[in-house]
């Protein structure tokens, strides 16, 4: 091959993976912001760490992102509220029991959380949404709001179906979230460093939590007495 030609082809090579690596550079920048926003909470988290982890200038995060408060946004949209419209189309799509469904959520929200720090935003937003009104508006609106309409559709659904008594919608979509909410801070922050025994093995806890929601905690009264009133 004459010289002119490998150089060509060698700048192309060149080239082309310097252009993946740039395609690639806004997953990698939330990916790192992720990870320290979860490690070290919003205000702690400086933009040149988040540039440093992502392996690049604090200069090239800004041209993806204009400030930390919109990477943040941007974490938030590509690891929760992205989903929903997936997660909509699972609840049309869905053809058992609503029982089975509300499993399904359960098991499939914290399937989603577990595989990332994604279940951090949450104790995030707990701990720091005073100190920034503004990202707690957008958090409400980007994901508690659709989160809560979600859990609001199921219920209705067996609710609808014969399957679940009526309850009040305002809260109940609480005795959904409430487990769940405990599970994301549990694992991160006694979840981190608490003994063997108090451990908590998540896919148990969620097969009790979706057993005591479905049945409730009281014992049904079938004695002979009570049957004879109720007829």
């Amino acid at each position: 091959m004459p010289l002119s030609k490998f150089i060509c082809k060698a700048k192309s090579a060149v080239h082309a993976k310097r252009e993946r690596r740039k395609d690639a550079r806004p997953g990698e920048l939330l990916a790192a912001a992720l990870d320290l926003f979860v490690e070290k909470g919003f205000a702690a988290t400086r933009a040149e760490e988040v540039a440093h982890r992502a392996g690049v200038s604090k200069g090239t995060l800004f041209l993806y992102f204009a400030s930390k408060e919109e990477l943040f946004k941007a974490v938030v949209r590509e690891n929760i509220s992205g989903h929903f419209p997936r997660w909509n189309a699972e609840f049309d799509a869905f053809e058992g029991s609503t029982a089975d469904m509300l499993a399904y959520c359960m098991r499939m929200w914290w399937a989603h959380d577990d595989t990332t720090n994604a279940s951090g935003i949450c104790k995030l937003m707990m701990s720091e949404a005073s100190n920034f009104p503004e990202l707690a508006a957008f958090y409400e609106h980007e994901v508690i709001q659709p989160g809560n309409e979600l859990i609001k559709r199921i219920l209705q659904r067996g609710m609808a179906r014969g399957e679940f008594r009526p309850i009040d919608m305002k809260y109940g979509v609480y005795t959904v979230l409430a487990p769940m909410l405990f599970l994301a801070l549990w694992k991160h922050s006694l979840g981190t460093c608490c003994t063997a025994d108090a451990q908590l093995v998540p896919e148990e806890y969620i097969a009790v939590q979706v057993e005591t929601i479905l049945n409730g905690l009281c014992i049904p009264n079938t004695s002979p007495t009570q049957k004879n009133i109720s007829s």
